[in-house]
């Protein structure tokens, strides 16, 4: 009884306070004043050797964190690009005292984690555990064990890479793009060709190792449950051998902006979606007057969710799903970017609503400007916990040159910048009238549109070397939809043989993170069909579907298919083509490269079929279903029964390429249970 007192009275009391306040409960609190920050500055001694060490003692939690970073201007590759990204993979296959799997052993039975970069190292443990990580990371850097069978391990990993990379337009986009602004043979616009990494030997690496990776500029950051008057001991230990390069650094080629905004199109034809940057070039420093008006600027520009960029471009148009920009103050190559990817058909679209953001951004709302302080330095104030933080400031402000209190007085600092300030940053950092705008999309679908906006465009390859203008072959007169499909059916097998098949059964295997999947495809006349994908003998997803019910299960769940999608899986044969002269939705739409075969296109409402000039074989389709659009390729064709069917197929689901290697067809195997 005293307690129900106790907890009406103060129901009672806190009734009294909100009234006596009149706090109104509907609108956002009010930010509270900044608070001020201390961050412990670090403590720091140089090895004979060059290496400069900044310890900061942490001693909130029984861990350490590591960081090794050199500070060295970019440096040309050549014709062995690459070469820094496979050196840097070798130093996690042992060193010169343990073999590759002593040593990671011993790294996991310390529960440490040690990774290495062509720009450093990082190691993260238990402070009980510290001094045996350290040496574990220094003996990889200093005792590095270079073997032929891992550069060739690495060259062939890397390869698949680059390989998957040329149909992806997002990749394409990435090395292009930053190729036009710098220049292909320098420094920093140079990336690895599948020549360049066939060139690398073992030579090479030794010789990017003793030149670049050395402790001359660099910088070794611990952050942690550790004593100060404890570490250079273990430090000198550790690194003391690491000898020094004495390496001159070639001045850094000189890069500038184009003088009139223009566009800039590599033709990617399997792609469905437009991949768009606008990107330039600018001076700006961490230490610049400049450095937290041009941040807010682009907090405001394209910082996230509520920015301008993502509401105009995905919440008021619907063209994206987001849209982001970065303003990146680096010491070597400081630079802003925009970037989206966007459909096809809406690409130009796009282009004008994003120029119209960057044109409008020197003048913010004072609202704007007080929503993007409060969430500038919430997440300044959050990101003090992290000790990876604490490293990165004790390193910038070496490598960055800044005040002693530049991190201290961060928050004033942000408090400081008025709309005035972030409209003169914009003049310097944010230049829409001086920039690229690059696109990585399908040049057919999008020229049109991007020639009428006003702006020169011009076309690159996937190289970055300027072509012409990419047009359409003309079709002969004698062509038709019907033409097309007879040429298929007849490469296939013909007419005869195509008709006697009532199911296909394709056993195929790929490989998804590293691990490997096998996958299961019946499909029966009827718009019959069965799905299974496994991993480790067990199901990852399973689809089937009857020809008038069917269920999706997904980890064990089963869920019955809606009614939008039976009616998607409903195709009366099991090859389309036999349909197509019945069809008033399908259109040949003209001559393309698709899977690097000039291929006649049929278009219909919500699926695209390439079949080859040539051979008459399909060389690939684009579904349009409720996830978005999805390419397939199909190659390397295998006469089975008596018909041919493609024994490479490959899918992008989301950015993500899907490799399968079908290892078997069945043809008229099929049974009704199959499918249930």
């Amino acid at each position: 009884m005293k307690k129900q007192f106790t907890y009406i009275a103060a129901a009672f009391l806190f009734a009294g306070m909100l009234s006596a306040q009149k706090i109104d409960l509907n609108a956002m609190p009010k930010p509270g004043p900044t608070p001020v920050i201390n961050i412990a500055k670090p403590k720091t001694f140089q090895l004979s050797n060059g290496l400069t060490v900044m310890v900061v003692e942490n001693n909130k939690l029984p861990r350490v964190n590591t960081t090794l970073s050199m500070d060295r201007p970019p440096y040309n590759e050549g014709n062995i690009t690459g070469v820094s990204m496979i050196m840097a993979e070798q130093l996690d296959n042992g060193t010169t005292n343990l073999s590759k799997d002593e040593y990671n052993k011993k790294v996991d039975f310390l529960g440490a984690n040690i990774n290495f970069s062509s720009n450093g190292a990082s190691s993260n443990s238990l402070s009980k555990y510290f001094p045996e990580v350290l040496g574990l990371m220094a003996d990889a850097i200093v005792n590095p064990k270079f073997s032929a069978e891992e550069l060739k391990n690495a060259k062939e990993r890397i390869t698949e890479g680059l390989k998957a990379d040329e149909k992806n337009a997002s990749s394409i986009a990435e090395k292009v793009s930053n190729a036009l602004m710098y220049g292909k043979n320098t420094s920093r616009g140079e990336f690895a060709t599948i020549e360049s990494i066939n060139k690398v030997q073992l030579a090479d690496i030794q010789n990017i190792y003793n030149k670049y990776y050395a402790p001359d500029n660099a910088y070794l950051v611990i952050v942690g449950d550790v004593k100060f008057d404890q570490i250079k001991p273990l430090v000198e230990k550790a690194f003391g051998n690491w000898k020094k390069s004495n390496t001159k650094f070639a001045a850094l080629e000189p890069a500038s902006n184009v003088t009139k905004t223009e566009i800039n199109v590599v033709d990617v034809p399997s792609a469905v979606q437009s991949v768009l940057s606008v990107n330039n070039l600018n001076n700006l420093k961490m230490k610049d007057p400049n450095y937290f008006p041009a941040t807010m600027a682009n907090y405001i520009l394209g910082g996230g969710g509520e920015a301008r960029l993502f509401m105009n471009l995905r919440e008021k148009n619907g063209f994206t799903y987001g849209a982001y920009s970065s303003m990146n103050a680096s010491k070597y190559s400081p630079d802003f970017s925009a970037e989206t990817s966007v459909r096809n058909e809406v690409t130009d679209k796009a282009v004008k609503e994003m120029m119209n953001e960057l044109n409008a951004i020197s003048t913010v709302k004072p609202e704007e400007l007080e929503n993007a302080k409060a969430k500038l330095k919430g997440s300044f104030i959050m990101s003090l916990e992290k000790p990876e933080t604490i490293a990165k400031f004790a390193l910038n402000q070496k490598v960055q040159d800044l005040p002693a209190d530049f991190y201290t007085n961060y928050l004033k600092s942000i408090d400081k910048v008025t709309s005035a300030d972030v409209s003169n940053a914009v003049k310097a950092t944010i230049l829409p009238n001086q920039s690229r705008i690059f696109i990585a999309g399908k040049a057919s679908d999008i020229s049109e549109g991007l020639e009428k906006l006003g702006y020169a465009v011009k076309y690159f390859d996937k190289e970055a070397n300027p072509v012409t203008k990419p047009t359409a072959q003309k079709i002969d007169a004698n062509v038709t939809i019907g033409s097309v499909a007879d040429k298929y059916i007849s490469a296939i097998g013909g007419l005869a043989a195509v008709q006697k098949i009532s199911s296909v059964t394709l056993d195929a295997t790929t490989k998804v993170q590293g691990m490997d999947m096998n996958m299961k495809l019946i499909q029966g006349k009827g718009g019959k069909m069965m799905m299974e994908m496994k991993m480790m003998g067990n199901t990852l997803q399973k689809i089937a579907f009857d020809g008038k019910d069917g269920y999706a299960e997904v980890q064990g769940k089963k869920m019955p298919l809606n009614d939008k999608q039976k009616a998607s899986m409903a195709e009366p044969e099991i090859f389309p083509e036999l349909t197509f002269t019945k069809s008033t939705e399908l259109k040949l739409a003209g001559i393309e490269k698709y899977n690097n075969e000039d291929s006649y296109v049929i278009k219909g409402p919500k699926q695209t079929y390439y079949y080859s000039v040539k051979t008459g074989l399909k060389t690939g389709e684009i579904k349009v279903g409720e996830g978005g659009s999805m390419p397939t390729n199909f190659a390397d064709y295998k006469e089975v029964s008596g018909v041919k069917l493609p024994f490479t197929i490959i899918q992008n689901m989301g950015g993500m390429e899907i490799n399968l290697a079908v290892q078997s067809y069945q043809l008229n195997q099929a049974k009704d249970s199959d499918f249930k």
